[in-house]
C-alpha cells in the first residue's frame, strides 16, 4: 500500500525525522488518507525510541487541530507498546508546558501560553487514558526533586532553570490530576489521628 509505505520509521529515527513523520501521519489522518492499523504500527514504531517518542510528542500534544483532544484507541494502544519511554516523556511534557504556560503569562504572551495550556491539557488526558504505573513511579520521583532538590529528576528541573514558583505549579498539577498524593493531605490525616 502507498499510504503505508510513506510511514516507514527508520530504526534509528531522528527527533527531526520523527516530527517529520508525525506531521505527515496526522494531515494523512485529517485527510483519511490513513487507516486506524498504518496510525498504530507508525506511532508504535515512533515511540520505541526516545527520539521518536520525543518528536511525536512535541508534534502531537502541540497541533493546532483537533485530533489530539481526544485520543484515539489506536493512538492509546500505540503508546502503551513503549511505557518506559512513554512515562517518563508524559511527566515532562506536563511539567514543562505548566512552566511555560506560567512563563508566557508573565510575558503577556497569551496565545502562548494557552498553547502551553492545550498541551498540558492533552497531556493530562493522555495520562489518565493510559494509565501507566510507570507514570506514578516518574511522577513520584518528579515531586521528590521539587519538594527536596534531589532525585532523578533533580538535573531535568535545573536544566531548564524552573524557579520555585513553576515547581509547584508542577506540584498542584500532578496532585490535582491524582497523579501524586496531595502533601497537604498526609498532614491532615496525620492530625486526625
Amino acid at each position: 500500500m502507498a499510504v503505508e509505505s510513506s510511514f516507514t520509521v527508520p530504526d534509528a529515527v531522528s527527533f527531526a525525522e520523527a516530527i517529520a513523520l508525525t506531521q505527515a501521519l496526522l494531515d494523512g489522518l485529517e485527510q483519511g488518507k490513513v487507516t486506524a492499523a498504518t496510525l498504530e504500527t507508525t506511532i508504535a514504531a515512533l515511540v520505541c525510541s526516545e527520539n521518536g517518542a520525543r518528536g511525536f510528542f512535541v508534534t502531537y500534544l502541540s497541533d493546532d487541530r483537533a485530533l489530539a483532544d481526544q485520543p484515539m484507541p489506536t493512538v492509546v494502544a500505540a503508546l502503551q507498546t513503549s511505557s518506559a519511554i512513554v512515562s517518563p516523556l508524559l511527566v515532562k511534557n506536563l511539567a514543562m508546558s505548566t512552566a511555560m504556560a506560567m512563563t508566557h503569562r508573565r510575558n503577556q504572551d497569551e496565545t502562548m501560553a494557552e498553547g502551553s495550556e492545550r498541551v498540558r491539557s492533552r497531556t493530562l488526558q493522555l495520562i489518565q487514558v493510559l494509565q501507566l504505573p510507570q507514570v506514578q513511579v516518574e511522577a513520584q520521583q518528579l515531586l521528590q526533586a521539587i519538594e527536596m532538590s534531589t532525585g532523578s529528576y533533580q538535573t531535568f528541573l535545573e536544566r531548564w532553570g524552573y524557579d520555585l514558583e513553576q515547581r509547584q505549579a508542577m506540584q498542584q498539577t500532578l496532585e490535582a490530576a491524582g497523579i501524586v498524593a496531595p502533601a497537604s493531605g498526609l498532614d491532615a490525616a496525620s492530625e486526625v489521628g
